[in-house]
């Protein structure tokens, strides 16, 4: 666990200085610190006060690298139509479907591998869930048989993992 802070705070303290060296001259708004828990937050609220961010770089097995980021208006969150979105919500909320996320993001991407996995049910049931995430955008058919999360969707259903922990 020591390993891991010390390699948050030297990732923390690399970022600070990232955006240091991108802060246009003459700029007095006040920058995140290396030792700023909310350094995220802090770096926001310069930027854009009142936005709602999500943000991240993870690895994914047979994808690489994953950099991603969206930033909205909290206002515009707000008002928005909320029960536009709830498709793509609902598409989550199986136990099946998550599962079947879990293992394409780990590397099994074929009907065949999915189907090994005790956790997505039969044949029919499987098909059934990969229509329901496809037709939500969470995932995409590469190939006949064949499935990835695509990288815009990745972030956002990590954090959406994220949110629901506890």
């Amino acid at each position: 666990m020591a390993d891991l802070d010390a390699r948050l705070r030297a990732v923390e303290r690399a970022v600070a200085d990232l955006q240091d060296a991108l802060r246009p001259a003459g700029d007095d708004t006040p920058a995140a610190t290396p030792d700023d828990a909310l350094w995220a937050l802090t770096e926001l609220e310069a930027r854009s006060p009142g936005a709602v961010l999500m943000a991240g770089s993870v690895a994914v097995p047979g994808a690489g690298a994953v950099r991603w980021q969206y930033a909205r208006p909290g206002e515009t969150l707000l008002d928005a139509d909320w029960s536009e979105l709830s498709g793509t919500l609902d598409a989550l909320a199986h136990p099946a479907r998550l599962a079947i996320l879990q293992h394409v993001l780990g590397g099994v991407h074929s009907t065949a591998q999915l189907l090994e996995q005790p956790s997505v049910g039969t044949t029919g049931q499987l098909h059934h869930h990969l229509r329901q995430l496809v037709a939500a955008g969470w995932l995409a058919s590469t190939r006949r048989g064949h499935y990835e999360v695509p990288a815009a969707r990745v972030v956002p259903l990590l954090v959406t993992v994220l949110a629901a922990h506890r």
